[in-house]
């Protein structure tokens, strides 16, 4: 009697624990997938032209006086994206008027500029380097420039940027330095 209750209590226990779970469906747990987002690859590669608002300040060996910079322009260049790195150059020209000592003079100034960046999507930052002619009222006048700047696509055509240079002319019998902030708005083809 003792085996056969042992037996009955074995079967019991092991048709429970057979049964145990399998009277719904089974239940199957797929697994989460965040969603990728990829961000839109922009190119800077093509031209661009636009126009410019500088401001600065001359400054010249021996003198302690400065002069004010105010002045528009325009640019036109050309960018290739390399990926990682964009490189090109451009050519801007710029009216420009000194002021200060209680006179001013108008100059015209004009550029030719190579540029290396980094492109970053929607932002590149850049150095830049070059040679500019400034002519005015009975002068001409050659020289160098080097600075950083930044562009901004804000659409595929339309591009913000603003841009620091620091040039030297050694030309004019003293040396001369003129450091120059602008803001700039392009056009991109």
């Amino acid at each position: 009697m003792i085996r056969t209750s042992s037996l009955s209590l074995g079967l019991v226990l092991a048709g429970t624990t057979a049964f145990a779970g399998n009277l719904s469906e089974p239940v199957v747990v797929a697994p989460v997938v965040a969603p990728v987002i990829v961000a839109p690859s922009l190119d800077w590669s093509g031209f661009y032209a636009g126009a410019q608002y500088t401001l600065g300040e001359v400054s010249s060996e021996g003198t302690p006086e400065t002069l004010d910079v105010d002045g528009f322009g325009v640019h036109a260049g050309y960018l290739y994206d390399l990926g990682s790195f964009v490189l090109g150059g451009e050519l801007d020209y710029e009216m420009l008027e000194l002021s200060g000592g209680g006179g001013s003079a108008d100059v015209d100034a004009t550029r030719l500029k190579a540029i290396a960046g980094y492109d970053l999507g929607s932002f590149m930052p850049y150095l830049t380097a070059g040679a500019i002619q400034l002519s005015g009222d009975g002068f001409e006048e050659d020289g160098t420039f080097y600075g950083l700047g930044g562009k901004y696509q804000v659409t595929d055509n339309i591009r913000l940027g603003a841009e620091y240079l620091v040039h030297t002319i050694e030309d004019a019998g003293a040396d001369v330095d003129v450091d120059t902030f602008s803001l700039r708005a392009s056009y991109n083809f």
